[in-house]
């Protein structure tokens, strides 16, 4: 399996072909490392360009929409090459009072703008959305652009419900991390058990949210997404087998890339 979302570039983690072979003993054989600022996404595809099964993606995170200036023809740039897979991760936080609302969502437009004229002269890439207690804000800016709805992943999904209802219905994919594990989660496993098979993916977003028994080991690693997706399978009920070859099928058909 990959582990589909992960930051490599950050300072957990100075030896990335450790990290990756302790992943491979784990069953976890890539991982795909999330780009935070227009800065950040070279040095993640600087990695992805050194390791086979890693790949990256190219974007700005709300919670660093107001590290300006953001350089968007990098952005592009990682874009255009075969190792990034993905926009993102882009979107809104809600759970933090900074940055202010209005410079998150000031930076999401242009984003999701910049993501769009990209597309009109390149194949058009899926995008990663970070979304903390911000579904009922985030989802009308997504309807109004011209991406289509399968495009999307909500990754790291920590909300209720309710909110897996919300982004079900709108027609995203979703990824779970370890807190799908935490005993204090229990809206999170029971969104999980509303997830249809075919729009899950798992990871870890390491260095954080390492899954049970190492919840309180910092950095989490991406071997750990192993857990999560067992852990997965066994609170759905279903055969190992058959929830990892659906992981790595939908990993397959959003991203393209398979180990």
């Amino acid at each position: 399996m990959i582990d589909t979302h992960c930051h490599l570039t950050f300072p957990d983690f100075p030896d990335t072909s450790a990290v990756l072979a302790r992943a491979a003993q784990h069953g976890v054989m890539g991982a795909i490392t999330i780009s935070t600022t227009t800065q950040d996404c070279t040095r993640a595809l600087a990695i992805a360009e050194r390791h086979e099964n890693v790949w990256c993606s190219a974007g700005v995170h709300p919670l660093y929409s107001d590290k300006a200036p953001h350089v968007w023809e990098n952005l592009r740039r990682c874009a255009a090459h075969p190792k990034c897979v993905a926009w993102g991760e882009l979107g809104l936080d809600n759970h933090y009072k900074e940055p202010w609302q209005g410079v998150q969502r000031a930076v999401l437009e242009e984003q999701l703008a910049f993501i769009q004229e990209c597309h009109q002269t390149s194949p058009a890439k899926p995008v990663v959305l970070h979304c903390r207690e911000a579904f009922a804000d985030l989802i009308p800016v997504l309807k109004r652009t011209r991406l289509s709805p399968g495009m999307f992943v909500f990754h790291c999904f920590t909300g209720s419900p309710a909110d897996m209802r919300l982004l079900l219905d709108f027609g995203a994919m979703v990824s779970f991390t370890g807190v799908v594990t935490y005993k204090s989660a229990a809206d999170v496993r029971d969104a999980a058990m509303l997830t249809p098979l075919d729009r899950i993916m798992v990871e870890t977003d390491a260095p954080f949210l390492s899954p049970h028994p190492h919840r309180s080991v910092r950095p989490c690693e991406p071997w750990m997404a192993s857990l999560t997706a067992r852990a997965l399978a066994e609170l759905r009920g279903e055969d190992w087998n058959t929830f990892h070859d659906a992981i790595n099928a939908n990993t397959q058909r959003f991203y393209g890339v398979a180990v």
